[in-house]
């Protein structure tokens, strides 16, 4: 395994972040352990989670998962670089209340107390903002941050789905009163959504933030998605077939699969090997449901992709280009 430093932070972490979105709504508590045993083994040393994933009524499922993993010892939490996030309403549904929600600084405290308990450890390594908050200023999350930076309960701050301008905003509060701020963003990046490289991968690399991309293979559509429809191996609901009803978004993925094919690659390998080559970019996020889907992501770690395979790839789904060049007429 590959290992590169997280943004500003003194951390060394994997090329490839293990991210558990899917133990509990997918894949049950035995098999994800097994997950993330296979994941520690084979280098991968980040693992992503969030408060709100299991979802609906098992909001905090996952995180309970990581827990009693954590709790079967073998130094499994000391070889973990541990990353959670703090946003949505931990209520049930239709039960949300007031002040339990979003960045206040009350929310901020409850919700860490509660991460830290249903993962069975006394600190998390990069505590991360899900969303902005329009509503909450950045001196108060920041207050409440220190508060748990000084309690030893968390060592980082990070976030997550911020545009450029959110993560200038947090960090200059930061600097104005001393502090670190983020060291972190995880935003939608992969070849078929390249907005990101317009102004939220040059903030964080403007301000030393590492650079997480989330849904590297855009909901299933940059996995070999076609070649499964022909074999009757796709799912016909999700993302990515509502995403191939657009006549050019089909023909852009059966350019992609073509040419992939003609290289001997599998498309899913190679759209996590990309997003390896893209300045800036710390590590994508991978969410296998099955140790399978493991074994092909850690593969993608190895895969030296051509200038002339680049360039295509780029032919096919072009980036927007910088700001402001990008909207230059």
């Amino acid at each position: 395994m590959k290992y590169t430093q997280l943004g500003r932070t003194g951390l060394k972490v994997s090329r490839l972040v293990l991210g558990t979105m899917n133990f509990g709504p997918q894949t049950d508590e035995g098999s994800s352990h097994a997950i993330m045993d296979a994941a520690l083994a084979s280098g991968i040393n980040y693992f992503d989670t969030a408060n709100v994933y299991g979802w609906g009524e098992n909001k905090g499922r996952t995180e309970e998962i990581i827990g009693t993993w954590f709790a079967q010892g073998g130094g499994r939490r000391d070889k973990t670089v541990l990353a959670t996030k703090v946003y949505g309403n931990m209520a049930a549904d239709g039960d949300a209340w007031p002040n339990h929600d979003r960045l206040s600084a009350v929310n901020i405290r409850r919700a860490v107390d509660a991460s830290l308990k249903r993962l069975q450890t006394d600190y998390i390594d990069i505590y991360q903002f899900h969303h902005i908050d329009r509503h909450t200023p950045f001196e108060e999350i920041w207050q409440a941050i220190d508060a748990l930076v000084q309690q030893g309960k968390i060592l980082y701050a990070g976030s997550s789905n911020f545009p450029g301008y959110k993560i200038a905003q947090a960090n200059e509060t930061a600097r104005a009163h001393g502090r670190v701020g983020l060291v972190s963003e995880q935003c939608l990046y992969n070849l078929a959504e390249r907005r990101a490289e317009m102004e939220v991968i040059p903030a964080a690399q403007e301000y030393g933030l590492g650079v997480i991309p989330w849904s590297p293979l855009h909901g299933g559509l940059l996995g070999g998605v076609l070649k499964k429809e022909s074999e009757g191996r796709r799912r016909k609901d999700g993302r990515s077939a509502s995403a191939l009803e657009n006549t050019k978004v089909r023909d852009q993925v059966q350019a992609y699969e073509d040419l992939l094919d003609k290289h001997g690659l599998e498309p899913g390998e190679a759209a996590l090997a990309w997003l390896l080559t893209r300045p800036g970019v710390t590590g994508p996020i991978v969410g296998p449901r099955t140790r399978e889907q493991l074994d092909s992501a850690l593969r993608a770690v190895e895969l030296e992709l051509s200038e002339e395979l680049l360039t295509s790839l780029d032919e096919i789904f072009p980036g927007p280009g910088p700001s402001p060049e990008a909207f230059a007429w």
